[in-house]
């Protein structure tokens, strides 16, 4: 019995881009390119009426973007898989859309071979990051890991001055003077830096910047 191809939509505000992806997919045994959309509103539109079983997206599109388009797309039909295919890596791009629920993260650069591969591995429920993205994510969630054991690092420049002046037993008005600026300038900077530190006053302030070396 023979096997049922893998439904593949292409939505990519490229029309050669489109054409392209056609045409090699077009070769790959068990896929099926059942339709192209040149936005994020006409690939919903068409999701709703082929039922894809992987969607190619693109992230920049004019009108609605990918992350938008993957977010309804995946609320909508959970069980179809969208393989994001851009020429973006940065940040505030590729983490949003995995948060959306983007399946798979390739780079436009990926050979025809890898991008077949992946829309294969989505149909069976395996996600694929391209090398660059799986480091970035990587490094992403070792980040808060330190950032945790060592809470002074979130404190500001001046916040940083103020808890040195309170390690060497200043008082607000010797703060604000050495500083200049205002006593209530300096209550506020005590709030948010006691806050950080996870300290209750002054002297457990003080305490935690000797621990640290952080006394000058």
């Amino acid at each position: 019995m023979k096997e049922d191809k893998v439904k593949v939509l292409l939505v990519d505000d490229h029309e050669m881009v489109r054409i392209g992806l056609a045409a090699v997919l077009g070769t790959e045994d068990g896929i099926e390119v059942v339709g192209e959309a040149g936005n994020g509103m006409e690939g919903l539109r068409l999701a709703r009426e082929y039922k894809p079983d992987v969607v190619l997206m693109d992230l920049v599109m004019e009108g609605m973007d990918g992350i938008e388009t993957t977010r309804r797309l995946t609320e909508e039909m959970p069980e179809c898989r969208v393989i994001v295919l851009t020429s973006f890596l940065d940040d505030e791009k590729m983490y949003p859309v995995i948060e959306a629920g983007a399946f798979s993260y390739l780079l436009k650069t990926s050979r025809a071979s890898e991008i077949a591969d992946a829309i294969r591995a989505a149909a069976r429920g395996q996600s694929v990051l391209e090398s660059q993205v799986a480091s970035k994510m990587m490094n992403r969630f070792r980040r808060p890991a330190q950032a945790e054991s060592l809470p002074h690092e979130e404190l500001t420049e001046r916040e940083m001055e103020v808890l040195q002046l309170i390690a060497q037993g200043k008082s607000n008005q010797e703060i604000a003077d050495e500083l200049f600026i205002g006593i209530k300038t300096v209550k506020y900077h005590l709030t948010n830096l006691f806050g950080k530190l996870g300290v209750e006053d002054r002297t457990q302030a003080a305490i935690y910047a000797h621990r640290h070396g952080l006394a000058k």
